[in-house]
């Protein structure tokens, strides 16, 4: 989850809100790929999750990759709670998920080298203390109560509101993983063309990257668990945003459904305040219970539009939320099908072609249906394997298009591998952890710790 933003100074007019997105305008030669992944650590001997605190822990999971790979220390009330360097974040998940988010970089390359190079710091700092850590979209084991609580007072509000609205909101917190990309935009035409294929697009994503087909010891009947828990968590501040398809779509409309989320919080001076409830147009206008008197900075804003979990969400840029973590090698996949997808314009008009004559029922249909059944998934007569090849196909030639070689590749539609074998076998990564429950492991689901092992 995100960090407290900075650098905004005072809101003095309501037009500085879409502004501030406008902000993140780029011409093509400057977007970037932002990629960033979760992972669950546990205990070898256990089998439990990583505890905050001890000499096999979070926390020293953190002192190890600060003190031998040159990582300098993000603290909260004093506690080592992130790391950053070169423009890439360490942060924790609420439940002690590491999570990297890497620096924003030109290539598919550099993004597969990036995480590379990261998974081999993490393991070499891991197995020295007997700790490991796994791919997967949810927990497959662990029970609510077995879940460390990481000292961030963001989580601690987050916790108490999550119990108090929707049905998974703490599942989704403590006991699921994902992979995400942050690409750019051009303009705001560009903008709304962008967020609506990769809205639309988005259960595409859940079914080629589904790998969590259990929860608590068992299957739990869908091929994405952790998408059912997004279904389930807030509908104030999650879905596929029907009005983003309408006319008049826009930088505005996008500020005027963040301005109705009820808020969380206020970030002042290293601590948050509990804003949970409360309505960011009342902070506009200096009536915030929690600050009265007190009207916004440009930083709260930020803050506050981090505070809302649509499939795909705006900020300065897109981020991707809809596919579940994995191996190493669905990790730099999932970046590849979206710079495909979205940073070249034959294969942008191409992608949106696809999901064009949707309306907002088939949009959810498809949803639904990627969460439950993956790549078997099928809706209004169409197979989710045949939708996916469509467009992994797509993706596959904005690749080509861009033609960016490296790593011995001259394009970077290699790392698209992964989902060409899904769409090949017409089985997922859930899938495959599914047939091995029923088959080789006998019914041992600790097994899935090794096989899934970063």
């Amino acid at each position: 989850m995100s960090i407290p933003q900075s650098g905004g100074g005072p809101i003095t007019d309501m037009g500085q809100l879409a502004a501030y997105m406008q902000a993140g305008c780029k011409p093509a030669a400057d977007w970037r790929i932002g990629t960033e992944h979760e992972k669950f650590g546990y205990l070898k001997d256990s089998l439990l999750p990583l505890p905050y605190d001890g000499p096999a822990s979070v926390r020293a999971m953190l002192e190890g990759l600060r003190d031998r790979f040159g990582w300098a220390e993000v603290r909260e009330a004093g506690h080592l709670i992130g790391l950053k360097k070169g423009g890439a974040n360490v942060s924790l998940e609420p439940g002690g998920q590491l999570e990297l988010s890497g620096a924003a970089v030109e290539t598919l390359h550099q993004t597969d080298a990036e995480l590379l190079a990261h998974l081999a710091e993490v393991r070499s700092v891991a197995e020295p203390m007997g700790v490991g850590f796994m791919g997967l979209g949810a927990a497959p084991i662990w029970q609510s109560d077995q879940m460390p609580v990481m000292p961030k007072g963001r989580y601690r509000l987050m916790t108490d509101y999550m119990g108090r609205v929707g049905t998974h909101g703490t599942q989704m917190m403590y006991r699921t993983c994902t992979v995400q990309v942050n690409l750019d935009y051009a303009s705001e035409a560009d903008m709304v063309q962008k967020l609506r294929v990769a809205l639309a697009l988005q259960p595409v994503a859940t079914a080629l990257f589904a790998s969590s087909p259990f929860f608590e010891g068992l299957p739990n009947g869908h091929k994405s668990w952790r998408s059912r828990i997004w279904r389930g968590l807030d509908d104030a501040r999650t879905g596929m945003l029907p009005w983003a398809f309408q006319d008049g779509m826009g930088f505005q409309r996008y500020v005027d459904w963040v301005l109705d989320v009820p808020m969380y919080f206020v970030y002042r001076d290293g601590r948050y305040i509990d804003a949970l409830g409360q309505s960011f147009r009342d902070f506009l206008a200096g009536r915030l219970p929690a600050l009265p008197g007190e009207t916004p900075t440009l930083s709260d804003w930020a803050d506050h539009m981090t505070t809302v979990f649509p499939e795909a969400r705006v900020k300065q840029y897109i981020e991707m939320r809809g596919a579940d973590a994995g191996d190493a090698a669905h990790l730099t996949a999932l970046p590849a099908l979206w710079v495909g997808l979205l940073y070249d314009p034959g294969a942008l008009d191409a992608a949106w072609d696809i999901a064009r004559g949707w309306d907002a029922v088939t949009r959810e249909a498809w949803r639904v249906a990627a969460s439950e059944q993956g790549m078997a998934a099928s809706v209004g007569g169409r197979t989710m394997r045949d939708l996916a090849g469509a467009v992994v196909a797509v993706a596959e030639a904005g690749l080509k298009a861009r033609a960016r070689a490296g790593a011995g590749h001259p394009d970077e539609a290699a790392y698209l591998a992964p989902l060409r074998d899904s769409l090949s076998s017409g089985k997922g990564q859930a899938d495959r952890w599914l047939e091995a429950w029923r088959g080789e492991w006998g019914g041992d689901l600790t097994r899935i710790y090794g096989a899934a092992a970063l």
